[in-house]
């Protein structure tokens, strides 16, 4: 996955299926939006032909029409507002063009009306006349793309009206349309001019053309239909639970077996008339069959060479097929046949959905909630932490600065979802784009509040711009011709804006780490060098990416390029001990985690294998394969009182699970005091006190970082105390201090074992497999460790 996508998921959350400013995001192309060929793409003018929204000039979208009085009003800020609380205060006469204020239709509508996502039905009067007595045809249409579609029509009242037209009036009045036409009739499972129910072939009217389904499959003599297979009806008056069945016959088979029964609604009709008319059947063979549940298959269509549809489908795929057979007309009941299975469908308006939207981002601050969270609550599912909520400043300061918010996040949402679809051209639009909006002597953090700089435009875009920078960089790894190797350039030109646009950011080591890497691949070591050298005198790059800028120093700074050794060498160069085990591998694929034989002959990953080796010949060591889960779990627990303690503006709903501040710099500034008390409680002893008093006050309650079910109170009490006050207090306290850059990269297993009742020892261990080596990140926790303390080693398997 590449590097923040993890992230900006979370932070989009739940897409929305209309975007109202896509059009406007996307109609600047700059030097990003490129070609294989580096040429600049094409501005795409109507992206979203669906949208609900009026399409109009950028400049006539500042000014709106007013519904009380009809005058031209500035729109873009809270003028319309002002405006009409005039309007309606002075008495202003309401357009009678409009009915309600609440329509807020102040742009006119295109001529050209988008297709609505429901399905629509077309009335098709018949080109005979009056006097040949043939029904109108209704054709339901489906939307090209339903993926995209918008429109505020809610349901189609001809489409309800035909779904619950009783089938039985349908079939009578086209039998009896044939009994005086000809007295006898057949019918076909040809879907040639079908309607919703069925009708009269117009080339034919002793004919009548059914549709319909195979039911009753499990009684089948046949596992799979077959496409071009010919089929023939029978009636069987024996079958005991239905004495109007009629069985479909595969005419093809020598033995003529049974595929299945017509649909009791229709054979309930249809039998009585068949031994009172004699009706015939025409076989014309069916071709796709098309699979709507598991007991239901639709016969439509005339043969044709397309590929047997199963249960084992993806959804897209089936959904795909169902729309291709309408469209080619070979199934245009489909509509009728879709409801009357679903039932009535509804969908709520684009408009609705932005308010809704609005709201729920507005309230909860993320986009990992919705208003289920209420639900969720009540139902005592989900339990929140208690807390107060103590407000006095605004996220955002005006309308403005909302909607700015807002257009951020569809841009955040393009990406995302360009990404899953390998959209490379739109992944650079988007990029282009956030580029656009980064200015240089901005700042993500504030003097008042800091850590509402992640509700801010520009904080969005940043995480754009830095997503593209590692696709830029997978790109130039997956493709090696040399045109490619502009995409290093365009990296590197949007490290450089986000360092200087970004003074005051968590984020500014990995930015700083990858301008020296790029720079190298790129043939200027000597700049990659500068580079990290002025990277390591920021105050904001830490952990895994201030290691890694040392150690490209130490590797790139040799003679004659630097001369005086760095002072810091000494300290990343100490040895971590290593052990060395071996194991009956599994599997030696490339790319693929590595699987092992354990002890008892059963599969195991390397992480079970190394605990198998402590607890036996490796020392006789209890432990757990954690990772960061328990060291967080722990670190939740211990300092609970703490991270919910009473702090302005870090609460501002009870659905939080930690601090607004929570992973910044002010959550231990604001906090000092506090957590420096807990912190010297934990030193002198008392952090398996604490831990206990916290498991009992709180289980079950949610709060970032904590696990309930993955670890048992024994382990941890069990951890706490092997670990000792000193190491775990200094441990808690980088973590307090530096939440967002130590949450990860810990070693993969925590061991213990006990020298008496109420003492212990603790070792942390590095897992790696035949192939894999230290990350920077993990390499720098397991310094930090053997500063703090504590007994840290890399174990490594190989193969026997």
């Amino acid at each position: 996955m590449l590097k923040g996508r993890e992230s900006l998921v979370r932070l989009v959350g739940k897409r929305r299926r209309f975007l109202p400013n896509r059009l406007a995001i996307l109609e600047s192309t700059l030097n990003l939006c490129s070609d294989d060929h580096c040429n600049p793409l094409p501005v795409e003018k109507n992206l979203d032909p669906y949208d609900d929204r009026d399409i109009e000039s950028s400049s006539s979208r500042k000014y709106v029409t007013c519904p009380v009085c009809s005058c031209r009003v500035n729109g873009e800020d809270s003028t319309i507002n002002s405006h009409l609380d005039e309007c309606l205060s002075r008495g202003t006469k309401r357009k009678l063009t409009q009915s309600t204020l609440l329509q807020l239709n102040f742009y006119s509508r295109s001529k050209d009306q988008p297709q609505s996502h429901v399905l629509k039905s077309e009335k098709k009067e018949s080109s005979v006349g009056p006097g040949d007595g043939l029904m109108p045809s209704t054709v339901h249409k489906l939307p090209k793309d339903a993926s995209c579609i918008e429109n505020d029509e809610i349901i189609c009242e001809s489409l309800v009206e035909c779904a619950m037209r009783p089938q039985k009036d349908c079939l009578f009045d086209a039998l009896n349309h044939c009994e005086r036409t000809n007295g006898a009739s057949e019918i076909c499972c040809s879907p040639k001019n079908k309607t919703s129910g069925m009708l009269v072939a117009r080339d034919d009217l002793s004919g009548l053309i059914l549709q319909t389904f195979i039911v009753g499959r499990k009684f089948s003599d046949e596992k799979e239909l077959n496409l071009g297979e010919r089929i023939s009806l029978e009636r069987d008056p024996t079958n005991v639970k239905d004495p109007n069945a009629i069985k479909v016959i595969s005419a093809d088979s020598e033995c003529c077996k049974m595929l299945g029964y017509l649909p009791r609604e229709l054979t309930k009709f249809l039998s009585p008339l068949i031994e009172k008319y004699c009706l015939s059947f025409k076989d014309h063979g069916f071709g796709c069959l098309v699979l709507l549940t598991k007991k239901y298959w639709i016969l439509k269509g005339q043969p044709r060479s397309s590929q047997n549809c199963n249960s084992s489908m993806r959804k897209d795929d089936l959904v795909a097929s169902l729309l291709s057979a309408y469209e080619d007309g070979s199934c245009p009941l489909l509509p009728d046949l879709i409801l009357g299975i679903a039932g009535i469908c509804a969908r709520i308006s684009s408009k609705a959905e932005l308010l809704i939207w609005r709201a729920e981002r507005l309230f909860f601050l993320n986009g990992e909630q919705d208003l289920s969270a209420f639900l969720l609550v009540d139902m005592g599912v989900v339990k929140y932490p208690t807390y107060s909520c103590i407000v006095s400043d605004q996220i955002f300061l005006d309308r403005n600065d909302l909607l700015a918010y807002e257009e951020a996040m569809e841009v955040a949402q393009l990406i995302d979802q360009a990404l899953d679809e390998k959209d490379d051209k739109m992944i650079l639009r988007c990029v282009s784009v956030a580029d656009s909006h980064v200015q240089p002597n901005q700042c993500t953090t504030s003097e008042s509040v800091p850590f509402f700089s992640c509700f801010s435009a520009s904080w969005i875009y940043s995480k754009v711009v830095s997503l593209g920078v590692s696709f830029l960089e997978r790109e130039n790894r997956a493709k090696k011709e040399r045109v490619f190797l502009s995409r290093y350039n365009d990296a590197v030109l949007l490290l450089k804006r986000l360092l200087n646009c970004y003074t005051r950011d968590g984020r500014r080591g990995y930015w700083t780490l990858r301008l020296s890497i790029d720079l190298e691949h790129l043939g200027y070591p000597s700049e990659s060098l500068l580079v990290a050298e002025h990277g390591l005198l920021d105050p904001w790059v830490r952990a895994g990416s201030r290691m890694g800028l040392q150690r490209r120093i130490l590797r790139l700074g040799k003679p004659p390029r630097r001369w005086k050794i760095p002072s810091f060498a000494e300290s990343i160069n100490r040895k971590i001990t290593e052990v060395r085990i071996q194991g009956r591998p599994l599997n030696r694929e490339t790319g693929m985690k590595s699987r092992f034989y354990g002890e008892s002959g059963e599969q195991c990953s390397v992480e079970q294998l190394a605990l198998e080796y402590y607890s036996g010949e490796g020392g006789g060591w209890q432990g757990v394969h954690s990772e960061s889960g328990i060291w967080l779990t722990i670190f939740g627990l211990l300092l609970w009182d703490v991270i919910f303690s009473d702090v302005p503006n870090v609460f501002r709903t009870k659905f939080q699970t930690a601090p607004l501040d929570f992973g910044t710099d002010s959550f231990y500034i604001l906090r000092q005091n506090s957590i420096e008390s807990q912190l010297q409680k934990i030193q002198d002893g008392m952090g398996e006190e604490i831990l206990i008093t916290s498991w009992e006050s709180h289980k079950g309650t949610s709060c970032n970082g904590v696990n309930w079910d993955r670890h048992s109170l024994a382990e941890l009490r069990a951890a706490v105390t092997c670990i000792g006050g000193p190491c775990m207090a200094s441990l808690c306290r980088h973590l307090a201090q530096d939440y967002r850059s130590w949450s990860s990269g810990m070693p993969d297993l925590l061991l213990w074992r006990f020298n008496s009742e109420y003492s212990g020892e603790a070792k942390l261990v590095e897992v790696k497999g035949p192939k894999d080596r230290l990350s920077e990140q993990q390499r720098a926790w397991m310094l930090l460790l053997m500063d703090c303390g504590f007994i840290t080693e890399v174990c490594k398997i190989t193969p026997c």
